[in-house]
């Protein structure tokens, strides 16, 4: 295959490293650099200085490298044009999904994409679902997959509702949680979840938890919970068959109604146009009905 100068500059600017860049190129960091040195003689203007800790771009490499970036991307966005015109699914699928749903929720739906439409090139981000609406506003992804009831005056549907528990090896019901010294284990969460698991527990025990340990990832409070550190409040996506050693206590509210987090579908309708987007909206109206 032969690498467009555009390639090179894109990568070049995204690893702003020699070494990095020439092994996702599949080329010799010389030849790398002399590719480099003939793009830079083409444009008249220094494009990268390089340093012991790699690669900086100059004011014209920076300008030079937008001028890539909006070129690839516009690139991208004819050929999946052009591809939808045929019969076959073809193109990129961009996804932007919240980080939970990301990690139980994703992969068996892209198991099943990837299978019925193996043409088809998956770019997956993860992250905050309002990073993700971000990204969906700035038109960088076809689709995102957010919790919480989102601002979004585009296409929307709802995905799933999934119950919030309290998990704990040892405690049995909410009762005991006024006599444990165990601790609480928390996950950070950029969203209005902590906040309600933070105004339940007032109006439960009208104080706040006696110890608590916060983490940085919800698998990783899980799996301090399942080894006995403490508890949890965890929603049931991230609970399987394979965690039943854990005692699992519903929280409800003061109108004893389940406590959940809803996730959302969010898309444009330009999106909605393109063949592997509809592919993909399409099989997940199809996995909701079978379940």
């Amino acid at each position: 295959m032969q690498i467009t100068e555009l390639q090179v500059l894109n990568v070049l600017a995204e690893e702003l490293n020699m070494r990095k860049a020439s092994e996702r190129l599949f080329v010799s960091q010389p030849a790398l650099s002399q590719r480099l040195q003939s793009i830079e003689q083409r444009w008249g203007a220094k494009l990268f200085i390089r340093s012991q800790k790699g690669l900086t771009l100059t004011p014209a490499g920076e300008k030079i490298i937008d001028f890539v970036k909006n070129t690839l991307e516009t690139e991208e966005s004819v050929r999946d044009e052009v591809l939808s015109l045929g019969d076959e699914v073809h193109g990129t699928l961009k996804l932007a999904v919240a980080s939970i749903i990301g990690q139980y929720w994703m992969p068996k739906v892209l198991k099943k994409y990837v299978e019925r439409f193996p043409n088809v090139k998956i770019s997956l981000v993860t992250g905050w679902s309002s990073e993700v609406q971000r990204q969906l506003y700035d038109e960088n992804f076809h689709v995102g997959i957010i919790r919480g009831n989102p601002d979004w005056k585009g296409p929307k549907e709802h995905l799933i509702s999934d119950s919030l528990y309290l998990v704990d090896t040892t405690i049995k019901s909410l009762d005991d949680l006024q006599y444990t010294s165990r601790p609480f284990i928390q996950f950070k969460s950029h969203s209005t979840y902590y906040q309600e698991i933070q105004d339940w527990w007032i109006q439960k025990f009208k104080a706040p938890p006696k110890r608590t340990i916060v983490v940085d990832q919800i698998e990783t409070c899980k799996q301090m919970a399942l080894n006995g550190i403490g508890y949890a409040i965890l929603p049931s996506i991230s609970l399987t068959k394979k965690d039943r050693s854990l005692y699992t206590i519903p929280i409800l509210n003061e109108k004893e109604v389940p406590l959940s987090r809803d996730t959302w579908i969010i898309s444009s309708e330009a999106s909605q146009q393109l063949k592997q987007v509809d592919a993909f909206l399409s099989l997940i109206k199809s996995m909701k009905k079978a379940t």
